[in-house]
C-alpha cells in the first residue's frame, strides 16, 4: 500500500506529464501563424483562429468537466481526456485546409480542457492549504515546460519538419501519458480515485454553480481571472509574430526566444516557497508579479534591440506565473465543498478571456498595431493588479 506522500508524488509526476502535453499542444501553433497564413493564403490574423478556437472550446468544456470530475472521479476523467487528446491530435495532423484545421483545434481544446484544471482540483482535494502554493507551483513547472517545448518545437517543426509532423509527435506524447495514467489509477488506493460523495449530476451542478455565483468572493475571483486571461494570453499568442516582425527573426528563433517566457515561469515555480517568504506572502507576489508583467510588455512592444526583446519575454513570464499561481490558489479555496466545479469554472473564465484577447489582438496584428496593443494590455494589468492586491488581502 502506497503512503499518502508516495501517492502525491506519483500522481503529480504523471499528471505533470499530461499537463506538459496539454500546454505544448495549446502553444504549438503560436510560432506557426505566419507559416500557416502563407500555406493557406490567409492573413496572420485569420490564421490565429487556430489559437482562439482552441481557447474557446477549452473554456466552454470546463462547464462539463467540473461536474464529471466531481461525479466520476477526477483521475478517471483526466485519463479519458488525455486519451481523447491523443486521438484528436493525430487527426489534426491530417487536416487538408485551414477550416478543417480550426475544427480539429476545437476538438483538441475540448479534450485538453479536462487535464490541468482537474489536476489542480485533485491537488486541492489531497494537499493541505499551507502546502498548496508549493504543490501547484510544481504542477505549473510541468505546464510551463510544456508551453516552452510547444513554442520552440512549433517553430522548429514549421520550418524543418512540417506542422503536420508536430501534431503527430504530440499525439504520441499524449498516448504515453494516457498509458501511465491508466497504470497510476490501478496502483492507487480506492480513496484517491473515487468521486466526490456530494456529486449528483449536471442538474445539481448548475444549481450549485448558481449558488456559488451568489458569493461575492467567487464572482470577484472569476471576474479578475477573465480579465487576466484577456490581458496576458491575448498578447502572448502574438509575441512570436511580433518578434518576427520587429526583429526580423526566423520562425525557429522567435519560438526559441519565447521559451524565455517559460524560463521566467520556471524560475518562479522552482522557488515558490522562497518567493513567498522573501516577498511577504501572496500580496507581495501580486505586487511584484504585476510589475514584471507591465515592464515586460512595454519592453516587448517598443524595444528595438533583440536582447531587450529577450529580456521582455523573461520578465513577462516571471511576473505572470507569480500572479497566476496566486490566483490558482484562490480558485482552489473559493468553494472547497465543490472544488472540481470551482476550479474548472475558474479555468473556463480564464480561457474565455484568452479567446477574447486573441480575437482583439488579431485585429491589431494585420494593421501593425501590436506595440500599441501591448501597451494597452500593460496599462490594464497595472489597474488589475490593484484589484487583485486588495482581493488577496481580504483572505
Amino acid at each position: 500500500m502506497l503512503t499518502a506522500a508516495q501517492v502525491e508524488r506519483n500522481s503529480l509526476r504523471v499528471m505533470g506529464l499530461a499537463g506538459f502535453a496539454s500546454m505544448a499542444s495549446m502553444r504549438l501553433c503560436d510560432p506557426m501563424l505566419v507559416v500557416l497564413g502563407q500555406e493557406f493564403q490567409v492573413t496572420t490574423g485569420e490564421a490565429s483562429l487556430v489559437i482562439s478556437s482552441f481557447a474557446v472550446a477549452y473554456g466552454v468544456l470546463q462547464l462539463f468537466y467540473g461536474p464529471l470530475g466531481d461525479r466520476f472521479g477526477k483521475l478517471r476523467v483526466i485519463s479519458f481526456a488525455v486519451l481523447a487528446c491523443a486521438v484528436f491530435s493525430a487527426i489534426t495532423s491530417l487536416a487538408s485546409d485551414l477550416g478543417l484545421l480550426v475544427i480539429m483545434r476545437v476538438f483538441m481544446g475540448a479534450a485538453a480542457a479536462g487535464i490541468v484544471p482537474l489536476s489542480m482540483a485533485w491537488i486541492g482535494d489531497q494537499v493541505a492549504y499551507d502546502r498548496r502554493q508549493e504543490t501547484l507551483a510544481k504542477l505549473m513547472g510541468f505546464t510551463v515546460s510544456g508551453m516552452m517545448a510547444g513554442l520552440w518545437f512549433g517553430g522548429f517543426a514549421a520550418e524543418h519538419l512540417g506542422w503536420r509532423n508536430a501534431f503527430a509527435l504530440v499525439s504520441a506524447l499524449f498516448a504515453s501519458a494516457a498509458f501511465l495514467l491508466w497504470r497510476l489509477r490501478r496502483s492507487l488506493p480506492t480513496a484517491a480515485t473515487t468521486a466526490h460523495p456530494g456529486a449528483t449530476g449536471f442538474v445539481a451542478y448548475f444549481a450549485n454553480t448558481l449558488q456559488m455565483l451568489r458569493v461575492a468572493r467567487v464572482r470577484q475571483v472569476l471576474a479578475v481571472t477573465a480579465v487576466e486571461g484577456a490581458l496576458v494570453f491575448g498578447p502572448l499568442a502574438f509575441i512570436p509574430t511580433h518578434l518576427q516582425q520587429q526583429f526580423n527573426m526566423g520562425v525557429v528563433m522567435a519560438g526559441s526566444v519565447m521559451m524565455l517566457y517559460g524560463v521566467g515561469g520556471l524560475v518562479y515555480s522552482q522557488m515558490a516557497r522562497r518567493w513567498m517568504a522573501w516577498l511577504g506572502g501572496e500580496r507581495g507576489l501580486v505586487k511584484v508579479g504585476v510589475s514584471f508583467i507591465v515592464l515586460g510588455l512595454l519592453v516587448l512592444g517598443w524595444a528595438n534591440q533583440p536582447a531587450l526583446g529577450m529580456l521582455g519575454c523573461f520578465a513577462t513570464g516571471f511576473g505572470f506565473y507569480m500572479l497566476h499561481n496566486t490566483m490558482q490558489v484562490q480558485a482552489t479555496q473559493m468553494a472547497p465543498a465543490s472544488r472540481g466545479t470551482a476550479v474548472t469554472l475558474f479555468a473556463s473564465l480564464l480561457f474565455f478571456g484568452q479567446s477574447s484577447g486573441v480575437l482583439l489582438m488579431a485585429v491589431t496584428v494585420d494593421h501593425g498595431w501590436l506595440p500599441y496593443a501591448f501597451s494597452v494590455a500593460a496599462l490594464g494589468l497595472a489597474v488589475l493588479g490593484v484589484f487583485v492586491h486588495r482581493l488577496v488581502g481580504r483572505n
